[in-house]
């Protein structure tokens, strides 16, 4: 369970995002969220919590992986809490602290038990995704930038969450999307220049 993050709640919300993925739209303010693929993994009256699934931190990937002794893609998976390791597991959960997210992945920050699973082989590392941070928004606070066009909501079927998503995704699924998206998939990253 993602701490600070409450599932449950008596308020009650007409639609949920989770299991969706955000395509931002193009900005001139590259940040974090400039051209990213945000997998919302939980959605409630509280507010969400997601990961970016194409942004990899090469310094941090770097430093992870001589702390757990083996190569280890990281991913920035939002500016929130940038300390703090989450996994997306695809199969069956190998620990009991963890939240689905859909029939195939569920998260965990399960650190100790999800390295040790890869060391003896019995978890692949081509099944795991591994996150420095995430994205969270308050309640409602989505709900408003999916209405001022911040973001546009997709769903993306067989997108294998851990599989290694480069800055190529968000391309990738705005043209899968067409029309007006298009254009944006082939202007330059600093619009600003177009």
């Amino acid at each position: 369970m993602v701490q600070g993050f409450h599932p449950s709640s008596k308020k009650t919300m007409n639609y949920s995002y989770k299991g969706k993925v955000l395509i931002s739209t193009p900005d001139a303010s590259g940040d974090i969220f400039s051209r990213s693929v945000v997998l919302i993994v939980d959605h409630n009256e509280n507010g969400a919590f997601g990961l970016i699934l194409n942004k990899k931190n090469e310094q941090v990937s770097q430093t992870i992986g001589e702390l757990f002794g083996f190569p280890v893609d990281v991913f920035e998976g939002g500016p929130v809490e940038n300390d703090k390791i989450f996994f997306i597991v695809k199969g069956t959960a190998v620990n009991e602290y963890y939240l689905k997210i859909n029939e195939e992945f569920y998260l965990t920050e399960d650190t100790e038990t999800i390295i040790e699973e890869m060391i003896n082989g019995r978890l692949s590392t081509e099944n795991v995704k591994v996150f420095s941070g995430y994205s969270g928004w308050a309640a409602q606070q989505l709900e408003g930038e999916i209405q001022r066009k911040f973001w546009t909501v997709a769903d993306v079927y067989h997108l294998d969450y851990t599989g290694f998503n480069d800055h190529n995704l968000w391309k990738k699924i705005m043209q899968n999307l067409g029309g007006e998206f298009l254009l944006w998939a082939n202007a330059p990253e600093d619009v600003s220049m177009n």
